[in-house]
C-alpha cells in the first residue's frame, strides 16, 4: 500500500483543512471518484467532499479507512471501488470479501451512516472482464440487501448502448475513465438515490 502514500497524505491535509460540519456527503474510492471534479456543481445543495485516490482498489480503500473516512466524519458515504481489483486479477469472490471487510469498518465507526455503493462500470478497456464485473456486482448487491442503511446503485447499465457494449462517448481515449458526458450520466443516475438527501440539504 506504500505507493498510495503521497496521495493519501494530501487527502489527510485536505480533511484537516475542512471546516467543522455534520452534513458531509463523502465520495470515496478510486480514480472514477477522484476525477469527478464537478461534484460541487452537480450536487450544489449537498456538502460534498471528494476523497478519491488514483489507482485505488477496494482493498486499499479499506486499508486507509481509519486515516481518511474516520477523520472526515461523513454524514453519508458514496463509494466506488473494485474496478482496479479485478484489473489486478482478483476474483469476484475476493472483491466481495474486501467489500465485507470495508463494511465491517464502516459499521464499527459509523453504525447508522447511509452508504451508497456505485456498481462497477463495464468500460471499453476492461470489456474482457465484463463477466467478472457482472459477477462482482451481483455478489456485492446480494450482500447489500442484507445490510441496513446501505444501497446499491446500478451505475454500469446507463453507460452501455442498446447492444450492451460501453458507449465510447462516455469514456476517455484510455477506455477506462469517464468523459464529462459519462459523469453527466452518473449525476443523472445518482441524484434521485443519494442517501439521506433530505438531511443533507443545506438550510437557510
Amino acid at each position: 500500500m506504500t505507493w498510495y502514500e503521497d496521495e493519501v497524505r494530501l487527502l489527510e491535509q485536505k480533511i484537516q483543512s475542512l471546516p467543522p460540519a455534520d452534513d458531509r456527503a463523502v465520495f470515496y474510492g478510486s480514480s472514477s471518484i477522484r476525477l469527478w471534479t464537478t461534484l460541487a456543481n452537480d450536487f450544489p445543495d449537498i456538502n460534498t467532499v471528494n476523497l478519491g485516490f488514483g489507482g485505488s482498489t477496494l482493498a486499499s480503500c479499506t486499508w486507509f479507512f481509519e486515516r481518511l473516512i474516520v477523520p472526515a466524519n461523513p454524514a453519508s458515504l458514496v463509494f466506488y471501488a473494485g474496478d482496479n481489483d479485478l484489473g489486478d486479477g482478483r476474483y469476484p469472490e475476493e472483491v466481495c470479501l474486501f467489500f465485507c471487510e470495508f463494511m465491517e469498518k464502516l459499521r464499527h465507526h459509523f453504525p447508522d451512516v447511509p452508504m451508497t455503493f456505485l456498481a462497477i462500470k463495464t468500460s471499453v478497456a476492461r470489456w474482457n472482464l465484463r463477466e467478472q464485473i457482472r459477477r462482482t456486482n451481483q455478489l456485492i448487491q446480494e450482500e447489500i440487501t442484507r445490510r441496513p442503511h446501505t444501497q446499491y446503485i446500478d451505475m454500469a447499465s446507463p453507460l452501455l448502448d442498446e447492444k450492451g457494449a460501453p458507449r465510447r462517448a462516455y469514456f476517455e481515449p484510455d477506455g477506462l475513465h469517464l468523459t464529462p458526458a459519462g459523469y453527466a450520466i452518473w449525476k443523472q443516475t445518482l441524484l434521485p438515490h443519494l442517501p439521506a438527501v433530505n438531511n443533507l440539504v443545506k438550510r437557510d
